[in-house]
């Protein structure tokens, strides 16, 4: 009985494991646009989105229902923050930004 408690939890571990996943690329517009989501395949709908500049957070957003999100690229270097919580977090230096 005991295997089968411990089988069961395991599983049920695995199926919520999923890494986050981020792209950023700087937009003609001057904007820069993100998309984001899950390994799994769930969406960031709703998930933060911070833009942080020599150590302050200058921009806080949300993933909208089409998992992406946008902003005015800032002067000088920054770093795009994915916050899905939970260790879902990854972060994009600005110098990583596809252009």
């Amino acid at each position: 009985m005991k295997k089968i408690i411990t089988a069961v939890a395991i599983v049920a571990n695995l199926s919520y494991a999923h890494t986050a996943l981020m792209n950023c690329m700087e937009n003609a517009d001057g904007t820069i646009g993100c998309e984001a989501g899950f390994s799994d395949g769930s969406s960031a709908t709703g998930v933060a989105l911070k833009v942080v500049q020599d150590g302050k957070v200058i921009l806080e957003t949300k993933f909208d229902p089409n998992s992406e999100a946008s902003f005015k690229k800032p002067q000088g270097e920054y770093t795009v923050i994915f916050d899905g919580g939970d260790g879902h977090a990854l972060s994009i230096p600005s110098k990583a930004i596809l252009k």
